[in-house]
């Protein structure tokens, strides 16, 4: 049961990984069903979205309701609602990312604008972005969690997923792990200043082509770097040049806008060299996958991230580092990394 005198978190996650959520945020499991991609925690006074790489959304849980009649289920969530804030800047109802959730999508889309229209009504949504954004959860059509989330410790998306589309020409589907990247980790006027048509970028591990690919289909010239061949429209493609190369060998003889990197490979080693990329100058920007091991994964993402930063430290650089697991990565997390210039 929740503590109503103790802060209590609704967290959405990977279905898989809710105890990994509950390891990251060393609070206290009020529910944690494994395989439902949701938990509810509590004892912690404060916690940072951006500095858990586990969690899709972060929100302030305020109530519960449960047994909502099928007849008037309004009424009830009406009366639940927090009477602070007094105003929302938006409505989000939200299921699961299960398929139990999917089944559950039709009837929180056709409820969305009776609740809205009462919350209108009652005048408490405002075009003000900078106000917390009501979140109605539903992990069965006869239970609702009610939560807030604050614009500046959460995601902006519903259900804490950026959907991105697949372009018909991509050799393979990782094409849509580094688009989804670009919208996690870069606001729309970052991705106009520091991916522009033009730039250069490198591709470690680049075959089949799906991550070298969505960097062509955002104007930049690329360097695939991979003992293997590129596919489809990626192979022969006048912007990109296929270098049949070891990854970890390969260096540019002048510095690129950009460095990813999608090998599987010990995440130690993939971390190592990302930093020595960046840490030399090859590289001002760098988007890679870290590959977890089955147990242990919060220990192995947090020794990787840790080397990256005593490293960077050591050497007085100053950067910033991100890491989320994405919507499109299974056993593995997504990381940013951005050198800043003096």
């Amino acid at each position: 049961m929740i503590d109503p005198t103790l802060p209590a978190w609704l967290v959405y996650c990977r279905p898989g990984f809710e105890h990994d959520c509950v390891d990251e945020t060393q609070a206290k499991p009020v529910e944690a069903i494994e395989n439902s991609g949701y938990l509810v925690l509590q004892g912690k006074a404060r916690l940072t979205y951006r500095q858990l790489a586990f969690a899709r959304q972060l929100l302030k849980l305020h109530d519960e309701v449960r047994n909502l009649p099928e007849r008037d289920r309004l009424s009830p969530l009406l009366a639940a609602l927090p009477q602070e804030p007094a105003q929302f800047s938006g409505l989000y109802l939200e299921v699961p990312d299960t398929n139990e959730g999917k089944t559950l999508s039709g009837f929180s889309k056709r409820f969305q604008p009776l609740l809205e229209q009462a919350l209108r009504d009652d005048e408490r949504l405002a075009d003000d972005p900078n106000l917390p954004r009501l979140h109605i959860f539903f992990p069965s059509e006869d239970r609702a969690l009610i939560a807030t989330s604050d614009p500046r410790n959460s995601s902006d998306a519903l259900n804490g997923i950026h959907r991105v589309s697949m372009s018909p020409d991509a050799p393979s589907r990782s094409y849509l792990k580094l688009a989804e990247a670009f919208e996690v980790f870069l606001d729309k006027q970052e991705q106009e200043l520091w991916l522009k048509p033009r730039m250069t970028a490198v591709d470690l591990g680049a075959a089949p082509g799906g991550w070298t690919w969505q960097l062509v289909q955002r104007g930049l010239k690329v360097t695939a770097v991979d003992n293997g061949p590129l596919k489809g429209a990626a192979a022969g493609h006048p912007d990109i040049k296929h270098l049949r190369q070891d990854g970890f060998r390969f260096r540019p003889k002048r510095p690129v806008d950009w460095l990813v990197c999608d090998m599987v490979e010990q995440p130690q080693r993939v971390a190592a060299l990302m930093t020595e990329w960046i840490v030399g100058g090859y590289s001002m920007n760098a988007i890679f996958n870290l590959k977890l091991p089955m147990k242990k994964r919060v220990e192995a993402l947090k020794t990787a991230l840790d080397t990256i930063r005593a490293t960077l430290n050591k050497k007085g650089l100053r950067y910033r580092l991100d890491a989320k697991q994405l919507y499109h990565d299974r056993e593995e997390v997504t990381v940013f990394l951005h050198r800043e210039r003096r």
